[in-house]
């Protein structure tokens, strides 16, 4: 996540805000130009952007931003559609009559509206089920009625539910600990389930997919009794030697999405700490000499991401234990764990370098 500045008064800013606390300009993030902006009221709901990346144009709000207040971005004034381009992504959302559900709601959306981020940021394919119908994405969120079945995280088909009742932090930690989860919060569940919808797009009928195999097993053994299995003996004793988390080790597909998801923290994290100015250093010996980790990056060299990545956590993890709280990323990186967090890091690559290859193309075809 990049850091952000006030365009009016240079206050630093946070990817959520919607008021700029110092001079009080409305705020709106663009996702056209990737950037939180200072807004100016020019009428009939148009807002000029002050962000210069803008260069001066009119946009509106999402409608879950001026109607709902659980939204905090922008839509250009051209566009036809009422919802953001991370708010189109909804198929169901909490039912409102519930007066929790609202604030509820507000928690789902900022985690999601991070994932989106994410996702623009590395160029992955992001369409939702209006347009695509077949390979598009939307989501479902949904909260348990009192006489009503439990309602179940997951993914179907590009349809990713997710129950709302963990937005608040007492149902989601009873879940944890019932769960034996080292590491569960909302955007976890966006991230990881998202890997299941990347992984039809991506891996399934794909080139890709003898190597993910051999990486990750064959994704063709019984899911439901793989799952069964898991559920009533638990993970295997060695399974921190080759999976990122004991629920990984249950399926190849789950070993997948929570690899995909712990990439998506590093990269997220990693940015984070790059933009906010984060320099790390660690010893370049025994003696008490210093070196500098190489530069924060996000997603341009794994070799380089990884190697920034253990110091940082190492700090971040140091500094929840001095707050009294548990550590920030209690995961352990077994190799077999960077393998497979290194092939996410090339078929990412992959996708992006197509895409940008297939733009150039329809630039010459254009020309």
């Amino acid at each position: 996540m990049m850091t952000f500045h006030c365009d009016y008064c240079g206050q630093r800013l946070l990817f959520e805000n919607v008021l700029c606390l110092q001079c009080e300009h409305t705020l709106g993030y663009l996702p056209d130009v990737k950037d939180l902006s200072a807004l100016e009221p020019k009428g009939d709901g148009e807002w000029r952007a002050l962000s210069p990346a803008a260069n001066g144009r009119h946009y509106r709000m999402c409608e879950n931003y001026s109607k709902e207040q659980v939204c905090n971005w922008m839509l250009p004034v051209e566009d036809e559609s009422m919802l953001c381009r991370a708010c189109r992504l909804n198929h169901t959302i909490p039912n409102l009559n519930d007066p929790e559900n609202p604030k509820r709601w507000a928690r789902v959306e900022a985690a999601k509206r991070r994932l989106v981020y994410t996702l623009l940021e590395l160029k992955l394919p992001l369409v939702d089920k209006v347009a695509d119908p077949e390979k598009g994405l939307a989501f479902d969120f949904l909260m348990r009625p009192a006489d009503g079945p439990s309602v179940m995280t997951g993914h179907l088909n590009g349809l990713v539910t997710i129950d709302v009742a963990e937005a608040d932090s007492d149902v989601r930690e009873r879940v944890r600990r019932n769960m034996g989860e080292r590491f569960r919060t909302l955007i976890g569940h966006f991230r990881h389930e998202v890997g299941h919808y990347y992984w039809d797009l991506l891996i399934r009928d794909t080139d890709e997919l003898p190597r993910f195999r051999g990486l990750f097993g064959d994704e063709r053994a019984d899911y439901a009794a793989a799952l069964k299995k898991n559920y009533e003996e638990g993970a295997p004793a060695d399974w921190e030697s080759h999976h990122v988390s004991a629920y990984a080790s249950c399926h190849p597909w789950e070993d997948w999405a929570e690899t995909w998801g712990n990439y998506l923290h590093m990269v997220d994290t990693s940015e984070t700490a790059r933009d906010a100015g984060l320099v790390l250093e660690q010893p370049a010996d025994r003696v008490t000499k210093l070196r500098r980790v190489p530069e924060l990056e996000t997603a341009s060299s794994f070799d380089r991401l990884l190697t920034a990545w253990f110091p940082l956590t190492f700090a971040l993890n140091n500094i929840n234990r001095g707050l009294g709280l548990p550590d920030l990323y209690p995961f352990f990186l077994s190799d077999a764990v960077i393998a497979k967090l290194k092939f996410v890091h090339s078929v990412i690559g992959r996708v992006t370098a197509n895409g940008a290859a297939s733009l150039r193309r329809q630039h010459r075809l254009a020309a």
